[in-house]
């Protein structure tokens, strides 16, 4: 299925393929303790670092199940990397996929997470006709279900105590969204946003 044209840009950002060049940026959250316990790699100096950003610039194409298309989010003003977006291709009978995001603790709180996995949803649904999107979370992890919940995902399960994270019990969210429900909520706001103007 390959990958959407891009760059794609949104009202304020542009999302793009990760490139070796954007290793500071990269660390700059990458390896923080607060985001690498969210993380698919390990990324706690710069070497890990740089493995990390490597596996992400090979993530450009959704051929089969298991696949992923990892995007960097770029602010549209400046140019400046403040976190990314991935969608990951697991199903390929049921038409679904997993969306996942990061992004730098510093630029949180501006919409910049919202605008992106807006995105991801508009790619995953239109370009490559997934079904149902899905996207875990740690039940601590207060402003990620914030963000699912107000993207118009439902909760569909919360595990409890199912895993041991760092000698603690680990609880995960899983939230879930339908094509059909996004485009109803998609064509809402566009309706709205009419409206408004």
């Amino acid at each position: 299925m390959g990958a959407p044209g891009l760059p794609i840009e949104t009202e304020r950002l542009v999302l793009r393929f990760f490139e070796p060049t954007d290793l500071d940026a990269v660390m700059a959250y990458h390896a923080l303790p607060e985001v690498q316990r969210y993380l698919e790699w390990k990324a706690r100096d710069r070497v890990e670092c740089k493995a990390a950003l490597a596996g992400m610039c090979a993530q450009r194409r959704l051929n089969r199940p298991g696949d992923t298309l990892t995007l960097a989010v770029e602010r549209k003003s400046d140019r400046l990397l403040v976190g990314q977006v991935s969608l990951r291709w697991t199903d390929a009978t049921a038409g679904q996929a997993e969306v996942r995001f990061v992004f730098n603790p510093t630029y949180r709180r501006q919409g910049y997470a919202t605008e992106a996995v807006s995105c991801a949803f508009d790619i995953g649904f239109d370009h490559f006709s997934f079904h149902r999107i899905f996207a875990r979370c740690g039940a601590r992890n207060v402003p990620s279900a914030r963000l699912m919940k107000k993207l118009g995902m439902r909760l569909e399960a919360h595990y409890r105590e199912h895993a041991l994270f760092q000698g603690e019990w680990d609880e995960e969210l899983h939230f879930a969204i339908l094509d059909r429900e996004w485009r109803r909520s998609s064509k809402v706001k566009e309706i709205s946003s009419h409206l408004v103007a």
